[in-house]
């Protein structure tokens, strides 16, 4: 076994070890806690609700459980049984080795590795989400998502794919540069394109209904200066029963949207609370920011790519055959499946990152409002709400979540 393929199958195990013993420590800690509710939550949730949130951490945690085994294996007999060659050579003798026959090849083979996890996502559904009350899909919206999907996928990213070949084999050895140009200035149109006119394909989004609330946000929003043209509302409620809100765009494109569910579940100084914690995401530079950091990992991950493409040895170690291996398509699709492998260990540094950027809209929203107790009611019944973990392990939460936890806000916001 060369030495390329030992370092795939070390950086799996290792990836699937780590993943595994994380998922068990926070099962296992949430699970200790569930005889009664820590005095800490008590004043909201009751040990029905709270014992019942434990059991959902509990189902989605062995869940993941088997879903991440069933990737690993799938991965690795993609990667090492020589499907993946063999997969790639069918299609090419089909379709060509030119720009587009090329770029069509890259979509289907990311669309047929994509089938095997789909009886998950259909059992996390209709199962998992179902059992716990949360899931208010039918069959066939799902299915219908699914087609959507493919199709944006389709009309979106196969001209993109075909661009990135083209540039390879015209823009000479820094393609790579012009490569990333070219993905980051799409990337910057999504920010504003995907609220605008994608989200609405799947969900409708309509401006909020005149009355006291909107009157009311957008009093908040006026003072803490930020000039909303309008706050939108999306029917997540089509889908499922958990609540959100979100802050997209910027500049005159910038949206705020909450979730029909979230307004069923609040009151109106507690959606002013919400909203003011989006707005401080705004008015604290945070997308901006993300925007920057994003630019910084896609440039470091075409810079990789550039210099993987040089050489023959990585489509070589991985039994694809010499008069491929030094093609470029086999190595983006190399990258493609194994970039995970090393992008799963930078999650806790962005996680970091981003809880960083949380406490800082929870303190704008609690210094607009005058108070903390209207963003603490309100986090306080998201988490009922969505049946969150309010006890995670301190381990798993530093590693995987990108908001800080329930009582970590509230410490933040009491100081």
């Amino acid at each position: 076994m060369n030495t390329i393929l030992t370092a795939f199958i070390a950086l799996l195990i290792l990836k699937y070890a780590t993943s595994t013993i994380l998922d068990v420590l926070n099962m296992r800690h949430a699970n200790s806690k569930s005889a009664e509710v820590p005095e800490t939550f008590r004043d909201f949730i009751d040990l029905p609700t709270y014992q019942k949130s434990v059991a959902y951490t509990v189902s989605k945690t062995r869940f993941g459980l088997v879903n991440d085994l069933y990737d690993t294996i799938i991965l690795a007999v993609v990667v090492l049984s020589g499907l993946l060659p063999w997969l790639y050579s069918a299609l090419s003798t089909v379709f060509g080795f030119g720009t587009w026959g090329q770029a069509l090849v890259l979509f289907l083979v990311a669309v047929l590795l994509g089938l095997p996890g789909l009886p998950f996502e259909w059992w996390s559904t209709f199962r998992l989400e179902e059992r716990f009350g949360f899931n208010k899909s039918t069959q066939k919206l799902w299915l219908m998502d699914k087609v959507k999907g493919f199709l944006l996928g389709f009309v979106i990213g196969y001209p993109l794919l075909a661009v990135l070949i083209f540039l390879v084999s015209s823009a000479g050895d820094l393609w790579w540069l012009w490569g990333f140009s070219v993905f980051f200035v799409f990337q910057l149109v999504m920010v504003v394109a995907y609220p605008m006119f994608i989200m609405p394909l799947f969900n409708k989004m309509e401006p909020m209904e005149e009355g006291e609330l909107k009157q009311r946000l957008f009093a908040l929003a006026d003072r803490t200066g930020f000039k909303a043209q309008t706050i939108l509302v999306i029917d997540g409620s089509k889908r499922s029963g958990h609540s959100n809100a979100f802050f997209s765009g910027f500049g005159r494109f910038r949206r705020i949207v909450l979730y029909d569910t979230l307004i069923e579940q609040m009151e109106h100084e507690e959606l002013e609370a919400v909203l003011a914690h989006e707005i401080g995401h705004y008015q604290m530079g945070h997308i901006p920011k993300m925007i920057a950091l994003s630019a910084v990992t896609t440039f470091g991950m075409f810079a990789l790519l550039g210099w993987l493409a040089e050489g023959t040895w990585l489509a070589a170690a991985f039994s694809f055959s010499e008069d491929v291996s030094g093609e470029f398509v086999p190595v983006l699709l190399l990258f493609m499946l194994l970039s995970g492998l090393l992008t799963f260990w930078l999650s806790p540094f962005t996680s970091l990152w981003s809880r960083k950027h949380e406490y800082e809209a929870d303190a704008f929203a609690r210094d607009a409002m005058d108070s903390a107790e209207p963003l603490i009611r309100a986090l306080r019944k998201l988490h009922r709400e969505n049946l969150s973990n309010l006890t995670p392990h301190p381990t798993y939460s530093r590693f995987y979540y990108s908001h800080p936890t329930l009582l970590e806000r509230e410490r933040s916001l009491l100081q």
